[in-house]
């Protein structure tokens, strides 16, 4: 009687791997190829885009410019991320940056205006939905040898307990074993400072020892996400002369020459009423309302034939 494998025609070990190879080598084929790489010399930003079970760096044909000039009431802001974004491009150490606060006050549009500044020095923006941001570490990989600086831009951002993208940013931010390629950082805004929701019931976790106070593990877990980013840019809301000088520059920027300005002020101060805001995204929304209208009252009737 055969008293082996072989013996007894059962496939040896060789056989049973070369039948595993073939097996993935036909897999292979029927999956989705990978995405190519754009080219990054033609232009400036990018979507991590989603589609058929791949992924892939999708152009933006065009990208929302807008001057660093063009921002008002963000001075101080703008110098902080202004000059990190400079150490970034120059090769020098620079931080990863978390812009919060008031909603409408050029959180997003600073990012952009800085990208518009040093777009010329080889500065690219990827932007990432919230979603997307388990895909962040393959990212990485995938534009770690190009011979640019990219912004991996995440906006309005905020999570929920579990999600599966929190873990993904905080390993990539400064927990993973592997490093952050050199050529990457993460510029993210929120309206949440600790990009987390905070609850009443998490403050009796503190614990009081003397005169020290030690937040529960739930407040320090939270925590733990925003203190990954090096820099922190605070924003607030605008007061009313601040709001109004933003309107002005725009409504005159736009083209429009006021002609009351008393006038002009007290539709701006309604507007924002209306809108429950001071911000700059609320100026902005009233001038490119009032500078229309003020460009269809000024032109000619067509001639009737």
């Amino acid at each position: 009687m055969p008293n082996t494998a072989r013996e007894r025609g059962a496939p040896s070990f060789d056989g049973v791997i070369e039948r595993v190879e073939a097996l993935l080598a036909r897999v292979e084929t029927l999956l989705p190829a990978p995405a190519p790489m754009p080219d990054f010399a033609k232009t400036i930003a990018f979507r991590w885009r989603k589609r058929g079970g791949s992924a892939a760096i999708v152009p933006v044909d065009h990208p929302h410019r807008i001057a660093l000039k063009d921002l008002r009431g963000i001075e101080a802001q703008m110098e902080l991320v202004d000059a990190n974004t400079r150490q970034f491009v120059e090769g020098v150490p620079a931080n990863n940056v978390l812009l919060t606060g008031a909603r409408g006050t050029g959180k997003s549009s600073l990012v952009k205006a800085v990208l518009a500044k040093y777009a010329a020095k080889g500065l690219r923006l990827i932007e990432m939905e919230k979603q997307d941001l388990v895909d962040l570490p393959d990212l990485v990989d995938r534009v770690a040898e190009a011979p640019f600086r990219f912004i991996l831009f995440c906006d309005d951002l905020s999570f929920e307990a579990d999600e599966p993208a929190y873990k993904a940013l905080k390993a990539v931010l400064d927990g993973s074993i592997a490093a952050t390629s050199e050529n990457v950082l993460i510029y993210a805004t929120s309206n949440r400072r600790h990009l987390m929701p905070e609850f009443m019931r998490e403050n009796l976790e503190t614990e009081y020892v003397g005169d020290e106070i030690h937040p529960g593990e739930t407040v320090e877990e939270k925590i733990s996400l925003s203190e990954r980013f090096g820099l922190w840019v605070s924003f607030y809301p605008f007061d009313q002369d601040h709001y109004l000088a933003i309107a002005r520059y725009w409504v005159e920027r736009l083209g429009v020459t006021i002609a009351d300005a008393a006038t002009m002020e007290r539709e701006a101060l309604q507007w924002a009423l209306s809108r429950g805001s001071r911000s700059g995204r609320v100026a902005w929304h009233f001038a490119r309302d009032y500078a229309g209208r003020a460009m269809l009252k000024g032109r000619a009737p067509k001639s009737k034939r």
